[in-house]
């Protein structure tokens, strides 16, 4: 007779639910919206009810923020489910600015998916299950745990971008994005294989205790690895010369989708390249921060440049978007230094610039939006918006507002940014850095000012036969969406001190 040997006992990791509560709200309304549709197909208050559903878990997610940035504070960082995930004032600090931008997104899309008869309920879950994904990516500890936020947020993108299945431009957004993604996550996946072959471990502590505790003889597996994962992170934040078909996916997509690209997304991909590359890979700064600087020149020197030529709008501030990861890339090659007062200046500049970026360029995205509907078409063309300020001059000048704020005019958020982050650049002693980004601010401000000439120039009379252009409506939603990102954007130009306190707390560095 065989002896069975005893079995051993399964040890499960605890799990801190407060800690991980945000994802689950999040998730957990996506969940009830998807159930509600399934089993209620037809029916005008569905997509009300789902609006609901949608806007309860985004404040439930904010809720459960606030308290995470209070415990952290008070206590110190929450590691949980084996140390793969860490709540610290770095992670909900972006975790709050991802959450602000899905609220406004969703408010944004209130009234759009209505209009454009769009699957609204869809619409809603899909936004929420990327943000979910964008949350877990803030907290991520662990290279697996990156890879998988990383997937979650992607997904619901690809097919948000393909949302509106009646135009091509939407079909080649999604099938662009889709491949694009694709390619960065294969990359983004082997280099941390690499990475895990040459550590031993996926962990971002980790892999920085053991770097610190060894000399690796052989170091190229490593830096291959780090250089992949640079890579696959590159494609999520639009740095060039990963950028590609970013602009095209921006003009594609439906314009509320483009705001929450273009600002979320970039949140959640900055944040796991911040995490991975300060804290697991600080010894071998000398080896990544040339990387990080080059980088930040090629953002800033393209993203700048080729937004002059551009005559579509979205377009433009796809380019524009490019060019701000740059500003927020010199941040990040200043938070690189050895000297730790210069890099906890480099964090705090390039988490405050997230932090204003998002508002301002979800301001002026929404401005988009309304201004598009005019015409009952996908048009963004440069000349649509000839003489807006004399048919809707509240509408023109937010967005000369959100534009000015982009272009670091003072008293705006855009100037304290952009100074913050120069500021940055110089104390870590990286000048050339600053002086591109100087000169590419003023590259910037020609073609952000171009439309703002443009919108308070005299409108065309009509042609004989021709239509006069309606006037915009604003939606509740999206005059929410309005006021709350021009209100943010002046106080913070105004009275910066509040916010930068948030982001010097948030860094790593205390």
């Amino acid at each position: 007779m065989i002896a069975q040997a005893d079995p051993q006992e399964l040890v499960t990791p605890t799990v801190d639910w407060l800690a991980i509560g945000p994802e689950i709200a999040l998730a957990g309304a996506a969940i009830f919206i998807v159930l509600l549709r399934s089993i209620v197909r037809r029916g005008p208050w569905v997509y009300r009810a789902s609006l609901f559903l949608a806007i309860g878990g985004v404040v439930a997610a904010g809720v459960l923020l606030g308290r995470q940035w209070n415990i952290v504070r008070d206590d110190g960082a929450i590691d949980t489910i084996a140390g793969m995930v860490r709540i610290d004032g770095f992670g909900v600090f972006l975790g709050a600015i991802v959450v602000a931008a899905t609220l406004l997104t969703v408010l944004l899309a209130s009234a759009y998916v209505e209009r454009e008869r769009l699957e609204g309920p869809e619409y809603l879950a899909l936004v929420l299950m990327s943000a979910t994904g964008m949350v877990a990516m803030t907290t991520a500890n662990d290279l697996i745990v990156v890879f998988v936020a990383l997937e979650v947020l992607s997904i619901p993108l690809y097919v948000l971008a393909a949302f509106d299945r009646r135009r091509l431009a939407s079909q080649e957004a999604g099938i662009k994005y889709f491949v694009l993604g694709a390619f960065s996550s294969a990359i983004l996946l082997y280099g941390i294989a690499l990475v895990y072959g040459a550590t031993g471990t996926t962990s971002i502590t980790g892999i920085a205790d053991f770097l610190a505790a060894n000399t690796l003889l052989e170091q190229g597996v490593l830096l291959a690895g780090f250089a992949l994962v640079l890579v696959g992170l590159g494609f999520k934040i639009a740095a060039v010369p990963f950028h590609m078909w970013t602009p095209d996916v921006y003009q594609g997509a439906p314009t509320p989708v483009t705001a929450f690209m273009s600002s979320a997304t970039k949140v959640a991909g900055f944040a796991a390249l911040l995490r991975v590359f300060e804290v697991a890979f600080p010894t071998y700064r000398e080896d990544w921060r040339p990387v990080i600087a080059a980088l930040a020149v090629l953002s800033l020197v393209v993203g700048s440049v080729a937004a002059v030529v551009q005559t579509d709008v979205k377009r433009m501030l796809a380019y524009s978007s490019i060019a701000h990861a740059g500003y927020i890339l010199v941040g990040f090659a200043a938070a690189s230094v050895g000297n730790r007062d210069a890099a906890a200046r480099g964090q705090e500049a390039a988490l405050f610039y997230l932090l204003v970026y998002a508002f301002m360029t979800i301001g002026a995205f929404a401005v988009v939006t309304v201004v598009a509907r005019r015409r009952h078409d996908a048009r963004h063309d440069l000349d649509d918006y000839r003489g807006l300020a004399v048919r809707e001059p509240i509408l023109a000048g937010l967005l000369a507002f959100f534009l000015l704020a982009q272009a670091g005019v003072p008293l705006t958020g855009g100037f304290v940014a952009k100074l913050q982050v120069f500021a940055a650049a110089v104390e870590a002693r990286q000048y050339a850095l600053a002086i591109v980004g100087v000169l590419a601010a003023v590259v910037a401000a020609f073609f952000y000012i171009r439309l703002v000439v443009v919108m308070f120039a005299s409108e065309p009379e009509p042609a004989e036969g021709e239509e006069a252009v309606p006037r915009a409506a604003v939606e509740p939603g999206t005059g929410f969406v309005l006021a709350t990102c021009a209100a943010i954007t002046l106080v913070i130009g105004i009275l910066p001190g509040t916010f930068l306190h948030f982001a010097r707390d948030a860094t790593f560095l205390l």
